[in-house]
């Protein structure tokens, strides 16, 4: 309260929250050890139940470290890379300074990564179309057999009845219909 008058007599608003005695930070800020896991969830519906309408069943991204919910993945990244969250992790928002020999083994390590990466995606073209073209010179003769399975059923089917029709029509005493053309 002493400190909210001496601002109200400066002729600046007054503190409304309380302010936390956090102590000075330690350390530089460090990488994060794992993934924030954004996306684990995306495009996904969930049903979340929470009577009492605070804490880490609502909605959004929660930060444990400062007990706060975030609808959004932006605000919670401002608020991850944020100062409060970062002094209540002990840490300041200044940046180890990097050497020489650390930027060189971390060139060295992504230029592994990214060979590693290339190779396997590494394909060659002319092996690529042969294979293509082969899968469609099968399915050709593929669609040929059945084509040619179709049509000796139907010449089958078409013969046995003509021969139905032959015997049929010497039953009944037809030789012919005295036609002598073919």
């Amino acid at each position: 309260m002493k400190e909210n008058e001496e601002r109200m007599k400066n002729g600046k608003a007054p503190r409304k929250g309380r302010k936390e005695d956090l102590p000075k930070p330690t350390e530089l800020m460090k990488r994060r050890e794992g993934s924030l896991e954004l996306e684990k969830n995306l495009n996904k519906t969930m049903v979340v139940q929470n009577p009492g309408g605070r804490g880490p069943g609502q909605p959004g991204f929660y930060c444990e470290t400062c007990n706060r919910t975030y609808k959004d993945t932006s605000a919670y990244l401002d608020h991850i890379n944020g100062r409060a969250h970062l002094r209540k992790l002990g840490q300041t928002t200044r940046i180890e300074r990097s050497t020489l020999e650390q930027v060189r083994e971390r060139i060295a390590y992504l230029r592994e990564k990214t060979k590693e990466a290339s190779n396997a995606k590494a394909f060659d073209f002319d092996k690529r179309l042969a294979e293509v073209k082969a899968k469609e010179a099968a399915r050709r003769m593929e669609q040929k057999a059945q084509k040619r399975a179709r049509k000796e059923e139907a010449r089958i089917a078409l013969v046995a009845e003509t021969e139905v029709d032959d015997e049929m029509t010497r039953l009944m005493g037809f030789g012919g219909f005295g036609s002598t053309k073919k």
